[in-house]
């Protein structure tokens, strides 16, 4: 029964989490067109179809409803963020502050999406 709370914890304090980087994308989102690769068209569209992403996955874990879909989506679009902005930025970066951010954000995003993982892995297959 605690482990189970614990784990309930977690899980809204991540809920939490992405639900604030999900309302961020809104509040700047000029701030984070910055991370949209160039490659990608869409531009400022993507950064607000993140942030809805991240507060739809937030509601589904808090709710306890799609739960297994959710965590999967969450860690795809998370280990996306990491090939493809955070490991180039850490790669192409002559300035080793932006390096030393890039490697921290793709340690970060590596790190929510093996959390999303293991959310995932341990949800009820129904609803």
């Amino acid at each position: 029964m605690q482990q189970h709370t614990i784990s309930r914890a977690a899980i809204y304090i991540l809920s939490i989490v992405m639900i604030v980087f999900g309302i961020y994308h809104f509040l700047h989102p000029q701030n984070m067109l910055n991370y949209v690769p160039a490659f990608i068209p869409g531009g400022i569209l993507w950064v607000y179809v993140v942030g809805i992403a991240f507060i739809l996955a937030a509601l589904a874990f808090i709710v306890n409803r799609q739960v297994k879909l959710a965590a999967y989506l969450l860690a795809a679009l998370l280990f996306i963020f990491v090939l493809t902005i955070h490991l180039p930025n850490f790669l192409n970066s002559g300035d080793k502050e932006m390096q030393q951010l890039a490697f921290v954000s793709l340690l970060k995003d590596a790190a929510l999406a093996a959390f999303a993982l293991h959310i995932a892995s341990n949800a009820k297959t129904v609803g």
